[in-house]
């Protein structure tokens, strides 16, 4: 099982949800759910097969800044 977090800047509770959906079609075993109550509006991800870097790109495609936290 891996868990990557990531810093964002989604800021809209409807944006998160639609941009979980387009995850979970990518990675439909994982779970992913956004922190926006947190100050790097945090993405998180737990499962067994995905990139950080499809995810990377998927949100930046989608408009979204996104990287991995450190």
């Amino acid at each position: 099982m891996m868990i990557e977090v990531f810093k964002t800047n989604v800021q809209e509770m409807d944006r998160s949800r639609i941009l979980i959906q387009k995850l979970l079609e990518q990675f439909p075993a994982s779970k992913i759910n956004f922190d926006l109550e947190d100050c790097d509006k945090i993405l998180r991800v737990e499962g067994k097969d995905f990139c950080a870097n499809r995810i990377i790109e998927l949100l930046k495609l989608n408009g979204h800044y996104c990287e991995v936290l450190t």
